[in-house]
Parts: structure tokens; C-alpha cells; sequence
């Protein structure tokens, strides 16, 4: 596939990113644009920092180097697999994470909000959070890593992104207060209150999965995917949150493009939706005190 003219690093770059215009790639799993999906896939081969001087992309690679990275630029083309999986790492938050295909490639807006502190909204540090439905644990262990002095709890439905999630509490040294709890939503959680709540939860809707570029195909559709309108777990999640709340505490959701079923759905309810300087969109709020107060309403409509 990849002629031997091919030497460097700098080849390799240059020749992916005319390849992934050329076969016309998806972009969106930790990178937006085709140089950018290059460099990482390209350097992530072979074991480099992405802040690499620029004199080192002259060197020419030895023979097994240039038989493994090719073989991972022929399966990126070819079989569309996300480089995340192809590197079995992904970073978020500046923090490095082990991803397969057990899990969804981190990728959260929800990552400016840790890195900010949840400021303003938050008046204390929060002593106890929980990532619900936490795939590669990687909010939630960002959290933990902001906060060091906070409990955390990881939460899935999925027994095998648990196993990924473990391996990521143990390659960050946070296992003496990150832990993980299997269960169905909020099920496993009973009579425990936090102080954050935050989630991304399977939001996809029937409409969007089926446009969804192949790239998608790898990741676990119990992940993406919940219900007609994408709000099979949100709207459960909803109608007990303010069970688990403490009481000040926040809600944090990601619904995506399914923002606007969440609107229709709940027109009576002053969702606070958040603006990210790094992109993103269709992230809410709620107080602990809005959770109860509209408890009824969420109930109403699971």
C-alpha cells in the first residue's frame, strides 16, 4: 500500500493526510481535522510525545517501525477504525487513558467544565461525585484528579467498560477513593447522596445513529444509542436525581443533539445549558433544588 519512499515521520504525515482527504475520513473522535488525526495516529505508532522538536520529524524509521505504522494507517483507511482504538490510548483533560472498543472514545465538552472547576457554579469542592454511566472512567477520574480531596464513583451498566474503567483507576494511582458500581442508571446507588453528578449518558436518537459515519460502527452501541428520541436513561435519570443529591448539589448532563427533544419534553423546566469556548454543545444544569422541585414532572414522563 505504502511505497518505501516513505521514510520519515514527515513522509508519513504528509502522505496520511492527503490519504484521510483523499478516502474522505471522519474526524471527531479527539481530533477535527486530518493533519491533526495524522500527527497523532503517526507519532502515537511509535511511541512519541505530540510536542516533538521539529528536527525529529526528519528521522528516518527502522524497518519494524515502518511495517507497524503502516499496517495501522492501512486499517485507519480501510476499516475506519478510530486511531484511539488503533493506539488503545486516548487523553482527555491532559490525562492519558487506556480506550478499546469496550468503551467510547473520550471526547466530552464536559472536560473545560472539570478543567474550570465547574466554576461558578460550584461553592465548595465537592466531597463526593459521581460519573454516571462512566465507560473509560474518564470523567470521573478527571474529577478526582481536580478534586483530591473528593470520593469518586464510577457507575456503568456495562461489566467490560467497568474492566477498561478499572485498569484506568489503576494507571492514574486513584484507587483509594475512585471506585466502580455496576448497575442500570442509579440502580446499586441507593441511599447514597453526591455533590456532582455528572454524566454522559447513551443519548443518540434512531434518526442520528443511522447517518452516523462508520467510524461510530466501532464504538459499543450501548454507548450511543437509547431509544427513539435518545432519552430512554436521561429521562430516568431525571426523575431520581433528586434522591441522590445532596443539598447543593449539581446536576451535569450531556444530551448532545438531542438538546431539542429534552426542550420539547420538559418545556415547564429552566435548564441551564452550557456554553464551552472549545466547542461542544447540549450540555445542561440543574441545581439539586430544581431536581426536587420538578421531581414530580420527570417522574410523570419516564
Amino acid at each position: 500500500m505504502i511505497t518505501s519512499r516513505l521514510r520519515t515521520l514527515r513522509d508519513h504525515i504528509r502522505w496520511a493526510v492527503s490519504r484521510f482527504h483523499g478516502e474522505d475520513l471522519f474526524f471527531g473522535h479527539g481530533t477535527d481535522n486530518a493533519w491533526d488525526e495524522a500527527r497523532q495516529l503517526v507519532l502515537g505508532a511509535l511511541h512519541l510525545p505530540w510536542q516533538i522538536a521539529d528536527s525529529y520529524l526528519d528521522c528516518n524509521l527502522e524497518e519494524d517501525e515502518l511495517v507497524h505504522l503502516q499496517r495501522l494507517l492501512k486499517r485507519r483507511i480501510e476499516e475506519r477504525i478510530p486511531t484511539a482504538y488503533l493506539l488503545g490510548e486516548a487523553w482527555f483533560c491532559g490525562m492519558s487513558f487506556i480506550v478499546d472498543e469496550r468503551v467510547l472514545i473520550p471526547r466530552s465538552p464536559i472536560g473545560e467544565l472539570i478543567e474550570n472547576r465547574f466554576e461558578p457554579w460550584l461553592d465548595a469542592p465537592p466531597a463526593r461525585i459521581l460519573d454516571l454511566c462512566t465507560g473509560s472512567g474518564c470523567i470521573g477520574i478527571a474529577c478526582a484528579d481536580e478534586f483530591q480531596n473528593a470520593e469518586v464513583v464510577l457507575a456503568d451498566l456495562s461489566f467490560e467498560a467497568l474492566e477498561v474503567a478499572n485498569q484506568n483507576i489503576e494507571r492514574h494511582g486513584v484507587d483509594e477513593r475512585v471506585y466502580t458500581v455496576q448497575g442500570d442508571g442509579f440502580d446499586g446507588l441507593q441511599g447514597q447522596r453526591f455533590d456532582l453528578i455528572v454524566s454522559n449518558p447513551p443519548y443518540v436518537d434512531a434518526e442520528d445513529f443511522a447517518d452516523m459515519p462508520d467510524e461510530y460502527q466501532h464504538e459499543p452501541e450501548l454507548g450511543l444509542v437509547c431509544g427513539d428520541d435518545g432519552l430512554d436513561l436521561v429521562r430516568r435519570m431525571l426523575a431520581q436525581a433528586a434522591d441522590h443529591l445532596s443539598e447543593k448539589g449539581l446536576l451535569i448532563v450531556e444530551v448532545g443533539n438531542s438538546q431539542v427533544h429534552v426542550e420539547a419534553l420538559y418545556p415547564e423546566v429552566d435548564f441551564a445549558w452550557l456554553d464551552f469556548q472549545r466547542g461542544g454543545h447540549g450540555v445542561f444544569m440543574l441545581t439539586a433544588q430544581q431536581c426536587l422541585e420538578h421531581q414530580a414532572v420527570f417522574a410523570s414522563r419516564v
